[in-house]
C-alpha cells in the first residue's frame, strides 16, 4: 500500500474538526447546565467574594476594592439594570464607572478559553451570572 500524504493530512484535519465541534458542544452543555451561583463563584468570587460583598480572598492585593454586588440596584436608586450589568462582566464594552482595569475582560475571557465557547454560550454564561446578582440584591 503505497502511502498517500494528501490523503493522510485531509483525514487529519477531519478528524481535529469533529474534536473541535465535540468539545465545543460539550462546553456549551456545560454552559446551559451551570448555575449562575456556581459560575459566579467559580470566575468572580476570588475578588468579589463567595457573598459577593467585595470580600474575596484578592480583594485586599487589588489596586481597587471589589465592588459590593449586592448592591446593585441599592447604588442605581434601587434599580437593577441588568443590561449595564452584563456590559460590565462582560468587558468587552468598557465601562467608564467601573474603576478600572483589574476585572478580567470575561467575555474574552470565556471565548478564548480552551473549551473555546461560541458566541452564543458566552452569552448565556453571562447572562446567568447576571440573573444570580439580580436575585442577591440587598432589600
Amino acid at each position: 500500500m503505497r502511502f498517500r500524504p494528501a490523503v493522510a493530512i485531509l483525514s487529519f484535519a477531519l478528524m481535529a474538526v469533529a474534536h473541535v465541534a465535540s468539545a465545543q458542544q460539550t462546553a456549551e452543555a456545560v454552559v446551559s447546565g451551570d448555575s449562575g451561583e456556581s459560575v459566579f463563584k467559580t470566575y468572580c468570587g476570588a475578588c468579589h467574594g463567595r457573598s459577593a460583598t467585595g470580600d474575596g480572598p484578592l480583594a485586599a492585593s487589588l489596586r481597587y476594592r471589589p465592588a459590593d454586588l449586592t448592591r446593585i440596584a441599592k447604588r442605581n436608586g434601587g434599580k437593577f439594570d441588568p443590561e449595564k450589568v452584563y456590559r460590565i462582566i462582560d468587558g468587552r464594552d468598557r465601562v467608564k464607572s467601573h474603576g478600572g482595569t483589574d476585572m478580567p475582560v470575561w467575555g474574552d475571557a470565556f471565548k478564548g478559553s480552551v473549551a473555546g465557547y461560541s458566541d452564543k454560550a458566552v452569552k448565556a454564561r453571562i447572562e446567568s451570572i447576571v440573573d444570580y446578582l439580580k436575585t442577591i440584591q440587598a432589600k
